[in-house]
């Protein structure tokens, strides 16, 4: 295994264990499976776990498993505030108290507002009293590092990176989102502020193995050298000096042993241009069925509405490459959970984005098409449910 510094100078494994897919068993988290993994990726010298308050189930099996097997000093736990359930200065110390009492211990090495979506939600978390609660509790020791996952475009992620003095941050990033989400610009960033960037999505949800198109697969089976398309994923990803540690939700002894044989091998800066090229051709096949030629460039932004047009065609893109679902989610994510919409359907047609787009995409003519697609019951009903708590 290799590893790479945080800001306080600790080893932190280059693979990660993402604790939200644990192996099922008719309907609930399989522990003897679950547990066998655990203690096999520790003894590979995995040591950074990353769990949440809103996964069903994961912190309490991870806690009972490592104080079983007597090895929480052995590794580094992450787990997540839901700012989003966070009503009053009491729910902070609520939800926080419950997670300690899950994961069976008095601290926790990563703390992250989980899914901070934009400055409005860090704002109002400020407002009720976070960062002093913050404080208090690394004063303690209770939590050792705080940061923050993202979802959403780069000049966002930005200005949340400077928005406060983080340790950490997190973020979704892999060969298909190298230009969306935060993006190589954002992770960039991150690192010229010596913020060790945590990565989350790095085969897409699977789409960068399971849902590969047959020429995507072909390019890499013609390649002179041979990885698997999970391997190629992670490679590109640690071959990047600016990123820490990349979380795998591995839920299979097969899958853990390939990634740590990977994390052990790889060096940084390994991929060079023979195999940029190579990657580059097979996210071409990806995209082959894109309803948008948007390459997330940003020109276009910001937008005098607030509609995120980049995540808006990234989403839509997501809706024809991988199936409705994943492009809702996309969807949801970067327009419906903000504290401000910046859903297409705020579009009034004024057309300023579409002077700056070097692509030449008709872009008010996109965004109603997405819109429509996209803005179903379902979305809607989302949108009005973060309307009426506050949620974000």
């Amino acid at each position: 295994m290799k590893y790479r510094q945080d800001r306080q100078g600790n080893a932190i494994s280059i693979l990660g264990f993402g604790c939200m897919r644990f192996p099922q068993s008719m309907g609930k988290i399989d522990m003897a499976e679950t547990e066998k993994e655990i203690m096999a990726a520790i003894k590979s010298g995995v040591n950074y776990f990353d769990t949440a308050y809103v996964y069903p189930g994961s912190e309490a099996a991870l806690g009972e498993i490592l104080y079983k097997n007597q090895a929480r000093e052995k590794v580094y736990i992450a787990t997540k505030l839901p700012h989003y359930l966070v009503r009053n200065p009491g729910s902070m110390e609520k939800i926080f108290s419950e997670e300690l009492k899950r994961l069976k211990t008095d601290y926790v090495d990563y703390y992250l507002m989980h899914m901070l979506s934009d400055i409005g939600a860090w704002e109002r978390l400020k407002a009720l009293g976070v960062i002093e609660w913050l404080e208090e509790k690394k004063k303690s020791g209770a939590i050792r590092q705080v940061g923050f996952s993202y979802h959403g475009n780069t000049e966002m992620f930005c200005r949340l990176a400077d928005a406060y003095d983080w340790d950490f941050c997190q973020i979704q990033y892999n060969y298909m989102d190298e230009h969306s989400q935060a993006g190589r610009r954002g992770l960039c960033y991150a690192h010229e502020k010596g913020l060790p960037v945590i990565i989350m999505e790095p085969l897409r949800g699977g789409k960068l193995v399971k849902r590969l198109p047959e020429e995507a697969k072909k390019i890499f089976a013609q390649y002179a050298i041979s990885h698997t398309p999970a391997q190629w994923a992670f490679r590109w990803l640690w071959s990047q000096k600016e990123v820490t540690c990349v979380l795998s939700g591995m839920n299979s002894m097969e899958m853990l042993m390939d990634n740590i044989e990977t994390a052990s091998s790889v060096e940084i800066g390994e991929i060079g241009p023979g195999e940029e090229t190579m990657l580059q051709n097979v996210v071409k096949a990806i995209n082959a069925k894109m309803k948008v030629r948007c390459t997330g460039c940003g020109y276009c932004m910001p937008c005098p509405q607030h509609v995120d047009i980049p995540g808006t065609f990234a989403s839509y893109n997501r809706r024809y490459a991988e199936g409705k679902f994943w492009g809702l989610v996309d969807y949801a994510m970067c327009t419906a959970m903000r504290s401000t919409s910046t859903a297409a359907s705020n579009c009034i047609g004024c057309g300023k984005c579409e002077k700056h787009c070097p692509q030449q995409i008709e872009i008010r003519k996109e965004l109603k098409n997405a819109a429509g697609e996209l803005e179903g019951p379902l979305y809607k009903g989302v949108r009005k449910i973060v309307e009426k708590f506050k949620l974000f």
